[in-house]
């Protein structure tokens, strides 16, 4: 008797903060995708950031309060222990090593689907790891991965969350209250270590 390979997730992000979005598509894709884990795995080097990232310590911490509970869900701090740029497809192919039964499949969202063919090494990813697609509605980020030959995609259904960790980081500047956008022990942590204040 045939038995499914282990599904095994990779969510990858600045989590600079880490919100309610990123927790509901993390829940997501354990169902949908029946990941047996989901490695969410924040940014070291991000070479694709204009900005200056959030030290990775509080990323790291606010990362493993966010997704705390999730079953199935392990935060992976590999990326920020590594030296130089931050690429995808070194991690994946590290966790392919780590589990070569596995079968890999990389979250993302629509916004980033739609720019694939330009992430470092895209057809060495196509060919290690199913794509988890969140949409984002307009579906055209989704329809430009399914007309790649070799590609593997997947649909996540998720509904429409209006946040973003850009709106966010504005707010804290701003003084105004992040509460509803985050998880209570996020927004604590934000507050304790006076994350995303005006200089």
């Amino acid at each position: 008797m045939s038995t499914q390979p282990l599904r095994v997730g990779m969510f990858g992000g600045a989590f600079d903060p880490p919100h309610h979005a990123h927790v509901a598509l993390a829940r997501a894709a354990v169902d949908q995708l029946r990941l047996g884990k989901l490695h969410v795995v924040p940014t070291g080097d991000a070479w694709h950031k204009a900005r200056t990232l959030t030290a990775a310590h509080h990323r790291l911490h606010m990362a493993r309060l966010a997704f705390a509970g999730l079953p199935h869900v392990v935060v992976d701090g590999r990326e920020l222990a590594r030296s130089g740029p931050t690429y995808s497809i070194d991690t994946l192919r590290e966790l392919q090593a780590e589990q070569p039964e596995a079968q890999l499949v990389l979250l993302m969202g629509e916004d980033q689907a739609a720019g694939f063919t330009r992430w470092q090494a895209w057809p060495e990813i196509a060919r290690l790891a199913v794509l988890g697609v969140a949409g984002r509605g307009t579906g055209a980020g989704l329809a430009a991965l399914r007309a790649l030959a070799g590609v593997r995609v997947e649909a996540l259904q998720l509904p429409q969350m209006p946040v973003s960790a850009t709106d966010i980081r504005a707010r804290l500047t701003a003084g105004q209250d992040i509460a509803e956008l985050v998880p209570p022990a996020v927004a604590s942590y934000i507050e304790s270590q006076h994350l995303y204040q005006a200089t």
